[in-house]
């Protein structure tokens, strides 16, 4: 086999592949030999259909096979043997002109980069730190209080106000015509906590019980409902019920309801201060992670393999269509989705997947089994039952390498912040939180 290299741009190669016609002839010869002896046909014996009716039904597709994987061996060994890292699927297309005997072929692809990272001790790397508060226990808290929250009905001449619930019945019209979604009868929502439109809200607070209103209600431009987006209607509404909440006392019986073992107060404040210092290490960890990552990428100079970029684009299209599939949209496989939109992304998933993959392997940034392990039992802690969910992850292949790739990012993280120069902030916990 004669091989020849050539750089044509950047990362891209070409390598011209000869391979002798009498050895894929005697491979066809040789498949269809074999496929006689199991080959089914109308009129003849299994196995004893002649060569020349195997070879007029099948030789062109054993023919096709064949080719397809003498070239592939070729062009794997002759790869192997230029030292040549291929990235993506080479495009591979007949070439004329071969020598007699011969046919020639010409494989064009793309090969890895070299990544280069220059030095990071002069990177300046902000790294949050949050602490948890007695302020975050006590809010966490009354958000368990009103998930179990129970409403009595206000007396009659009560106004309704922010925290009830208030039954209603409603009519909108755009123009004096009724629309869709426009019309409801008994309907409840909570006052103040943005169960509907500013305006409803607005409207329906202070009314009493029996009271009647009409109102002009402006649809935002972005609203769901397409059809009456940024349009105004008038809306007529009745209040027919209003109940006030009744939030349980923070005591041992809502420590007991909400499962703290103890089933005292302070166990259950223990439980709550656990639980949010387990989610604030998490997004602390995701924050500072991504800070790493923006301060490696920013020191990397590489070329990207357009191959993997567009495989990438191809994957966020296909992501896309899917998310819409589960969203019940219609024929979301047809989906016109503009593979543009992915183009900035797509390109730093790769950039940031080449350089960390560099990083890992020239300072040894593997995983361990022993990091593994430990990070499946941090997993795990959070649940009821972690032996079970130890097991689930330790159960499946394809978990586990999530586990690890979460480990190796870990790894290069804080293999950044040790040669960077970090500046740590201190932010509030509803910041981080983005409640702030």
């Amino acid at each position: 086999m004669a091989v020849t290299v050539e750089t044509l741009e950047k990362l891209e190669r070409k390598i011209t592949l000869s391979l002798p016609l009498a050895a894929i002839q005697s491979e066809v010869d040789t498949r269809l030999k074999k496929l006689a002896r199991t080959v089914k046909m109308d009129g003849f014996r299994p196995g004893k259909v002649p060569m020349n009716v195997v070879a007029q039904r099948y030789g062109y597709s054993v023919h096709y096979e064949v080719m397809n994987d003498k070239v592939g061996e070729a062009f794997a060994q002759a790869a192997n043997e230029a030292k040549l890292r291929v990235a993506g699927q080479p495009q591979i297309t007949e070439k004329e002109g071969a020598a007699e005997g011969q046919v020639a072929f010409d494989a064009v692809f793309e090969v890895y980069p070299e990544v280069k990272i220059a030095d990071l001790s002069g990177t300046e790397i902000e790294k949050l730190t949050a602490q948890v508060s007695d302020d975050a226990i006590t809010k966490t808290l009354d958000i368990l209080r009103k998930q179990r929250r129970t409403f009595a009905q206000r007396a009659a001449d009560a106004a309704a106000q922010d925290g009830d619930r208030v039954t209603v019945d409603f009519e909108g019209k755009i123009d004096g015509e009724p629309f869709a979604g426009g019309k409801a009868d008994d309907f409840q929502f909570l006052v103040g906590e943005g169960q509907m439109l500013k305006e409803f809200e607005d409207a329906v607070r202070g009314m009493k019980s029996g009271e009647s209103k009409t109102f002009p209600l402006a649809f935002p431009a972005d609203y769901h409902g397409q059809d009456v987006a940024g349009k105004t209607a008038d809306f007529l509404v009745t209040v027919k019920k209003i109940e006030a909440a009744h939030l349980p006392e923070v005591n041992d019986a809502l420590a007991k309801s909400l499962g703290v073992a103890e089933g005292t107060v302070a166990a259950l404040q223990a439980d709550i201060k656990k639980n949010l210092e387990r989610e604030v290490k998490s997004r602390l960890t995701a924050r500072n992670k991504q800070a790493a990552m923006d301060a490696l990428v920013a020191k990397a100079e590489l070329d990207l393999p357009k191959s993997i970029v567009q495989a990438e684009i191809d994957r966020m299209v296909e992501g896309a269509r899917a998310d819409l599939k589960q969203r019940g949209i219609k024929d979301a496989d047809k989906a016109p989705i503009p593979a543009e939109l992915f183009t900035a992304q797509a390109e730093r998933r790769v950039r940031l997947g080449l350089v960390v993959a560099e990083l890992v392997r020239v300072n040894n940034l593997q995983a361990t089994p022993e990091q593994i392990k430990a990070h499946v039992d941090e997993l795990a802690a959070s649940y009821e039952r972690p032996d079970d969910v130890k097991r689930w992850y330790l159960g499946d292949n394809r978990r586990m390498a999530e586990v690890e790739a979460v480990v190796i990012e870990n790894n290069v993280t804080d293999f950044v912040l040790s040669k960077a120069k970090v500046a740590e902030k201190a932010i509030s916990f509803d910041e981080l939180m983005g409640q702030a």
